[in-house]
């Protein structure tokens, strides 16, 4: 049901929760639900949105027709870092004095990403690409672009931090933060305990973010601190957030892209059997040493690799490398010795 300002852009879930589709600009995902949810001490946000004019403009317009002005706002809690959930918690705060709540990991990563100069994240940034196999002229720009500014990277420091396990601090609501990294390091799902109508089979709501979707696999990629040599394994912290999930069974899904949906378990087995096709279908590709650069160029994605614009690219380098690090943690693939740079293989 839409709510009953009858705006299209607000649906009312029922049990105090609605959402409003703040749009993304120049992106094929559209928009981000964004979630009011009242509490006795006023309503708080899940994500808020990309910071741009228009995301503002509807996301104020959106508040404003649920009956709550952006000043009323009593708190803002982030599932993730991303710029199309974290971009407007600044502003919400400036226009309202909520405070921000985020995963440590995450926080971590907007406390780097506002302290490192620009030039030193082109330069980490040609230095991985160059490791993973980039031609030149796709690592040039960077090389020239080291005393630009790098957009979008003043997001708002969060002021509260999310543990795990724990209910948030919203009075009369019991909402329970779940840690799912994957997608992000430090991405939480909510889950929102309470009574369902029978129809409604299972324990509550689940404000998913992007780890768990209808019907799109969430990215995989990697986060990691220049000055930090750990290797980690996003996918495989991916599969055990999602089995975890699956067990929670929550009567919703309340996701921040698509549309709401339930059966959570059997949209876990839908991504849990999809990632073990392509790592299996990743293993064969690798029959011949690959670096993942030359991985990528070979992987399926939604369009062929010529029209995957430049910046998509890389994300696209790093989802390979993440796919890459499972198999070599699970012992089917391996570096080559003395390649450089380095290749893969199946084993």
């Amino acid at each position: 049901m839409t709510s009953s300002s009858g705006d299209p852009q607000v649906y009312d879930h029922g049990g105090g929760v609605r959402s409003l589709r703040v749009p993304i600009p120049d992106n094929p995902l559209g928009h981000t639900l964004v979630y009011v949810v009242d509490t006795d001490r006023g309503p708080v946000l899940v994500d808020t949105g990309w910071d741009d004019p228009a995301s503002w403009d509807t996301l104020t317009a959106g508040l404003s027709a649920c009956g709550t002005p952006v000043t009323e706002l009593h708190g803002v809690v982030i599932t993730h870092h991303h710029p199309d959930h974290h971009g407007l918690s600044g502003k919400v705060r400036e226009a309202s004095g909520a405070w921000v709540a985020m995963h440590a990991a995450d926080a971590s990563i907007v406390r780097r990403t506002r302290e490192t100069r620009a030039e030193r994240w082109y330069t980490y940034m040609a230095e991985k690409l160059t490791a993973a196999g980039a031609p030149d002229e796709h690592i040039a720009p960077l090389r020239t672009a080291r005393r630009r500014t790098l957009p979008g990277l003043s997001p708002a420091l969060p002021d509260r931090e999310i543990v795990p396990g724990e209910l948030l601090d919203l009075p009369g609501r019991r909402l329970r933060a779940i840690w799912t990294p994957g997608h992000t390091p430090g991405h939480v799902c909510l889950h929102l305990e309470e009574e369902h109508p029978a129809e409604l089979a299972g324990h509550g709501r689940l404000f998913s973010g992007d780890h768990l979707l209808p019907e799109i696999s969430p990215h995989i990629g990697l986060y990691e601190d220049p000055d930090d040599t750990t290797v980690t394994d996003p996918l495989g912290d991916y599969l055990d957030s999602l089995e975890r999930v699956g067990r929670l069974a929550p009567a919703e899904i309340l996701p921040a892209h698509q549309h709401a949906f339930t059966d959570a378990p059997a949209r876990v087995r839908e991504l849990l059997t999809h990632h073990e096709a392509r790592l299996t279908g990743l293993r064969a590709l690798l029959a011949a040493p690959l670096t993942p650069w030359q991985l990528a160029e070979r992987m399926e994605w939604n369009r062929p690799w010529e029209q995957i614009p430049y910046g998509s690219r890389n994300i696209a380098v790093s989802e390979a490398e993440a796919h890459l690090r499972r198999l070599v943690k699970l012992g089917h693939a391996e570096a080559v010795a003395g390649s450089d740079p380095v290749t893969y293989v199946a084993v």
